[in-house]
């Protein structure tokens, strides 16, 4: 990624206003045409275009922090930093991520695949500038969406004490803020922000101090009145200037803004009202299946390549839809994910018992505790990776008290294209360690459905984990309905070979049995529960098998062999070598899933050489 950081960067300076409108078209027209080869994020950076090209002018991208919230929208970001020949790389395998990545490029001031963290980061920057006396503003551009989340409102609170100069761009391009009244709101918010209001907002402050107390309660009430019809109440409140609604799509209007902000002495506040998806007519709007997207036909709009087969997703929500439909007391929760969590099904036929919080996975999960606690089954649908922001609910909210919630854990194991912010590699070790807590995983169709049924059942805290995407093969062994704590041997050995297959990891196994079959014939066991473990089961194969596989979508740290392993040992179990297949301790790269397995040497391919070089 070095390369990156010695590109060509483009100069916008000296540019004219008419010069940036097409620049701007440039930028939009090269992510439009990447994104509908590559895939990746789509809808939020070409409606972020305008707003990246006026940082760019007004700000110095030498000195300046420029900080994205997720960071997915930062595409203009990347090209106008050095990144334009390269961009045809997106999210590919050893090419540009898909977000913010500050070993790739100089420019790019902090990673970010988690969103609510730009404004705690600014704080953070501008507290180093002013130690260091030095002459930087950190310029951070967050979506509205983002400001669901508590972390932006703790960061909010100690700037607008503090009063450090930092500029917030608002990107409102879905929900409302506070909405504007008309031409007035525009006029005074906008007249608010300059130097002649400042000055008199000052003049004011000060002569309400000598006022009788009468006059002076008066004019404060004038002053509170002018605040409350305009969207910019809550920031002003909270010490933090405001400035908008602004058309971010008007480069003018952006670019002048921004100047406006860049001389305060404060924290300031650019409310600028964008349309997700801008120029491209298909995706413009709030369609949440254009947030994020595979490779697509750019003239129809129609994705390129149509699986055959259901992901674990959809599995999951035709599942949970069946419960729900039979039993009114389950419930469910996610966080900004209805589709991509299987929850929109459910959300739309039962809208009285399933809730999007929005990006809030810390409520959703105590929430549900309190859900829990009242005699209704909640299920929990979050992606592993944002699981891990919940983590203190987890334990403190959920499984001291030991209530019946069921985390239902996607994007488990590599997730490809998006890259180590959001591989769900650390769930089983993270969770594994904590009291009160069952752990099992599904292996195919058939099994989600068992699994579903199983959690209605569980009167503790449980959690079981899926891949994204379709599931690995394994349906030449049938499975049947779960058993707390049971595994399942689908096959008998030949040898003293075992395979340990966990959740997804268990078709691994079975196409590297494939491959292996006519020279080791080793045994399959489905673990099918790492927590508890199945002891009586795994200590009768001990005896007759002593070469031990797992295989697993999870960091080998704290991971399934090492569960294994904790057990043997306990066990005084001295004769069985156990070798696991699981992640090593590194954050794995993006790329094709294929490639980055590859890149890993766990292919069944691979895995079946590695095997046969270790047995002969």
């Amino acid at each position: 990624m070095e390369k990156y950081k010695q590109a060509k960067v483009m100069n916008i300076k000296d540019k004219s206003v008419e010069e940036l409108k097409d620049i701007s078209e440039n930028i939009r027209e090269k992510i439009l045409q990447t994104v509908s080869k590559n895939g990746g994020h789509l809808s939020s950076p070409i409606g972020a275009v305008e707003l990246i090209v006026g940082m760019h002018y007004v700000f110095d991208k030498e000195k300046d922090p420029f900080i994205y919230d997720v960071s997915h929208q930062a595409y203009a970001h990347k090209l106008l930093s050095g990144r334009w020949d390269e961009f045809d790389t997106l999210r590919q395998f050893e090419g540009i991520s898909g977000y913010t990545k500050p070993n790739e490029s100089e420019y790019d001031y902090f990673i970010a695949g988690h969103s609510s963290t730009s404004i705690s980061l600014a704080v953070g920057a501008a507290k180093a500038i002013q130690l260091k006396g030095e002459d930087r503003v950190p310029v951070a551009l967050i979506g509205d969406g983002s400001l669901s989340a508590g972390m932006v409102y703790e960061a909010l609170n100690e700037l607008g004490d503090k009063k450090y100069h930092v500029v917030i761009i608002l990107n409102d391009n879905e929900m409302s803020i506070s909405k504007p009244i008309g031409a007035i709101s525009k006029y005074l918010s906008k007249k608010m922000a300059e130097n002649s209001y400042q000055r008199f907002k000052k003049i004011t402050e000060k002569i309400i101090d000598h006022f009788p107390e009468s006059a002076a309660y008066m004019a404060k009430k004038m002053e509170d009145w002018l605040k409350l019809i305009t969207p910019g109440m809550l920031f002003e409140e909270l010490g933090i200037d405001y400035i908008g609604p602004i058309d971010g799509h008007n480069i003018e209007e952006v670019v002048e803004t921004l100047k406006i902000a860049k001389d305060f002495k404060g924290p300031v506040i650019v409310h600028a009202q964008t349309l997700k998806g801008k120029g491209y007519s298909k995706a413009e709007g709030y369609y949440e299946n254009w947030h994020g997207v595979g490779p697509f036909d750019l003239k129809t709009g129609e994705p390129l390549k149509k699986s055959t087969k259901k992901s674990a997703t959809s599995l999951f929500s035709e599942a949970l839809y069946e419960l729900a439909k039979e039993h009114s007391d389950v419930v469910g929760v996610t966080a900004a994910m209805p589709s991509g969590t299987g929850l929109k099904k459910c959300m739309e036929n039962f809208p009285d018992r399933f809730w999007d919080v929005a990006i809030a996975e810390q409520h959703a999960v105590t929430s549900m505790a309190a859900v829990a606690k009242e005699g209704f089954k909640p299920f929990i649908a979050i992606y592993s990776t944002f699981l891990q922001r919940a983590y203190d609910q987890i334990i403190h909210d959920v499984c001291i008290l030991g209530v019946p919630a069921v985390f239902a854990i996607d994007r488990a194991g590599i997730v490809g294209e998006d890259g180590e912010t959001h591989q769900g590699l650390f769930d089983i070790s993270y969770l594994r360690v904590v009291p009160n807590i069952t752990l099992f995983a599904p292996r195919d169709e058939k099994s989600m459905k068992y699994a579903v049924e199983f959690a209605y059942g569980m009167k503790t805290p449980c959690a079981f984990r899926y891949p994204r995407g379709v599931f690995l093969d394994s349906s030449k062994f049938p499975p049947k309905p779960f058993e707390l704590g049971k595994s399942q041997l689908l096959k008998e050995g030949r040898n003293e070979v075992l395979f340990i297959g966990y959740g997804n990891g268990v078709g691994r196994a079975c196409e590297t049995y494939e491959l292996l079959k006519d020279k080791l014939d080793p045994a399959i066991l489905d673990l099918v529960f790492v927590k508890p473990l199945d002891e009586d089961k795994l200590l009768e194969l001990s005896k007759k098998y002593k070469k031990w596989y797992v295989f697993s979508d999870g960091v080998k740290k704290g991971g399934v062999a090492s569960a294994i392993l904790e057990m043997l040992n306990t066990h005084k179990v001295k004769d069985v070598d156990v070798e696991t297949f699981e992640y090593d301790d590194k954050f794995i790269e993006h790329g094709d899933t294929k490639k980055v397995e590859e890149s890993l040497g766990i292919l069944p391919s691979q895995i079946a050489q590695n095997i046969l070089k270790n047995a002969l």
